[in-house]
């Protein structure tokens, strides 16, 4: 893009497979509205050979996070030893990605795309990332935060942020980027001079406490569900409905249309 940020996201051979998130996810990019351009931005971090091939089979911006000793392809339980490796593997990448002077958002490839969330990122924050508990109150710092939907503008605050977020896994074994952040922020936000924003759910939707304002959603992520098939499912259901939506929207004459308005 022209203010040099990128779209992000992690794929293994489990959720690239035919048929599997990968295909739900961008199918959503393209029943969305205005937003199917946006994929010529998206680099898709694969994890595995398979899922790097699958990618290079329809898209450009592909890259192979190769990292030694660890099998990627299969779908990995939460908080799994091989979970967590992936988790802290793309954090380190992240940083990289802020090292090299790019603006980034990620998302998590469980999440439904319908409208660009990009025009509810604050320029003024240093970090913006969605929210599993929103209370309505964007500079909140007790905000649970979600970083499957994640953006941060590359400057020397935020890259500092981003390096000692990774360092602090080892104050908490055995516990993801996210749990991490959420224990860290208060600290590292006043440190670095970090500004973090979290984004209002109306717009940026979840399972765990779903919304669904359709007329306003411009992403839905399937929190709160754990293994390959539940997501899936629940990422089709919330697909179906965004084309349900527009299907009465599109039935909907003009006469009806000034009635409600």
């Amino acid at each position: 893009m022209d203010d040099n940020t990128v779209i992000m996201t992690v794929i293994n051979e489990a959720w690239s497979a035919p048929g599997s998130l990968l295909d739900a996810f961008l199918e959503s990019f393209r029943i969305g509205e205005h937003i199917e351009h946006l994929l010529k931005h998206l680099i898709f971090v694969a994890m595995d050979r398979k899922a790097y091939d699958r990618c290079r089979s329809f898209h450009n911006l592909c890259f192979f996070l190769k990292v030694e000793g660890v099998n990627f392809t299969s779908d990995k339980v939460y908080k799994s030893k091989d979970y967590l490796k992936m988790m802290w593997s793309r954090n380190k990448l992240l940083g990289r990605i802020l090292e090299m002077g790019y603006n980034f958002l990620l998302t998590d490839v469980d999440i439904a795309w319908f409208r660009n969330p990009l025009r509810h990122i604050s320029v003024a924050a240093h970090i913006t990332v969605a929210s599993d508990d929103f209370y309505g109150n964007p500079d909140d710092l007790t905000n649970n935060a979600n970083s499957g939907f994640l953006y941060a503008k590359s400057t020397k605050n935020t890259i500092e942020f981003f390096k000692n977020w990774y360092s602090a896994r080892e104050r908490y074994p055995g516990e993801q980027d996210q749990y991490v952040f959420n224990k860290i922020k208060y600290e590292f936000s006043s440190r670095f001079r970090v500004t973090i924003r979290f984004l209002d759910a109306v717009y940026c939707d979840g399972l765990c406490h779903p919304r669904k304002h359709f007329d306003k959603i411009c992403t839905f992520h399937v929190t709160c569900r754990a293994g390959l098939a539940s997501k899936l499912y629940e990422l089709r259901n919330v697909i179906e409905e965004w084309k349900r939506y527009k299907g009465d929207q599109r039935h909907e004459t003009p006469n009806n249309i000034g009635h409600k308005a």
